[in-house]
């Protein structure tokens, strides 16, 4: 039975920072120079996924990027029908000052795509592995390497111009941590100083040894008592003999988040990873009486108890209000 909602008051709707937008088009990428390649996860891990590092220094991306936002990155060769490969876009990890302080050099996540082909029919000869062309391109890459980049992109994933207004709640899956690498560090460490604003951030991943930047988050968590770094590991047995569960399994546990932060007006949410992470977490917000302040439901789905919601019903007719961001895959 979904609770009474909270209805959304447009005055604490956050003003967001402007951005530069294209600086770098697709149609005229600028070269750029890797500066470090290095594995991101916590242990060993099934998956590979790095942390790269591009100089941008002397292109017009430099010092014009803001964490949260994206840039591109452009394959060398050709398609299957014999075209140059289009552009990528690849999220930010980085703060805005950069990894370098100076705004010369950005970084972003990126997971090799190994995956196996599907046989259409019994006489489908097509078999064996296939790997993601731009995505082991960019983990291949090596300190010295050039590549091709675009950008920046996104203009709504971003902070607010008064950080210190908000109180924060970031829900992360896989390689959906990149953006908030960049947001956390503008956030506690920026030129502006140490927000006063609540952070939490929620990391779901398969198994411990999939969490990214995971020692990075607990040594900020360790030095700024405002940020709370939780993780969700859901194929993993929890101390009490249970599994973990997702990241609404987390959410709907966790009373001080659903019924503290998300009930505050100065709370901004920001939802990034995998998209059927979207469906739980906004059932989840429904069914709880915490969504009327984050999400717009549309008349289509008035009566339809939120446990029934499917992804495609969300992805048509609940949309994200001013104080929720949003970015799945």
């Amino acid at each position: 039975m979904t609770e009474v909602e909270t209805v959304h008051d447009p005055a604490f709707d956050p003003e967001l920072v402007d951005v530069d937008m294209h600086l770098v088009p697709p149609t005229a990428p600028v070269e750029a120079t890797v500066v470090r390649n290095e594995l991101c996860l916590r242990g060993k891990s099934a998956s590979f996924v790095r942390h790269v590092c591009i100089d941008v220094a002397g292109t017009p991306l430099e010092g014009a990027f803001k964490a949260g936002q994206s840039f591109g990155i452009i394959p060398p060769g050709e398609d299957h029908n014999g075209k140059p490969h289009k552009v990528r876009l690849y999220s930010i990890a980085s703060p805005t000052r950069g990894e370098d302080g100076e705004g010369r050099i950005l970084s972003t996540t990126c997971k090799r795509l190994i995956d196996e082909y599907q046989p259409q029919s019994d006489d489908d000869p097509t078999r064996g592995l296939f790997v993601g062309v731009c995505s082991n391109y960019v983990c291949d890459l090596r300190p010295g390497d050039t590549v091709l980049v675009t950008g920046p992109a996104g203009k709504r994933f971003v902070l607010p111009k008064q950080p210190d207004r908000h109180d924060y709640l970031m829900l992360a899956t896989g390689t959906g941590i990149a953006p908030f690498r960049g947001m956390v560090l503008d956030l506690l460490e920026g030129a502006g100083g140490p927000t006063t604003g609540e952070i939490h951030l929620v990391m779901g991943a398969p198994y411990t040894s999939d969490l990214l930047y995971d020692d990075l988050f607990r040594e900020l968590a360790e030095r700024h008592s405002n940020f709370h770094y939780h993780t969700v590991v859901s194929r993993e047995v929890m101390a009490d003999g249970t599994r973990g569960g997702y990241i609404h399994h987390y959410l709907d546990r966790q009373v001080f988040l659903h019924d503290d932060l998300l009930r505050r007006d100065r709370t901004l949410m920001y939802i990034c990873g995998l998209a059927g992470m979207q469906t739980g977490v906004f059932q989840t917000m429904a069914r709880l009486g915490v969504g009327g302040q984050y999400l717009k439901v549309k008349d289509e789905l008035a009566g339809v108890d939120p446990a029934d919601w499917t992804g495609e019903q969300i992805k048509r007719h609940v949309r994200p209000t001013h104080r929720c961001m949003l970015e799945v895959y």
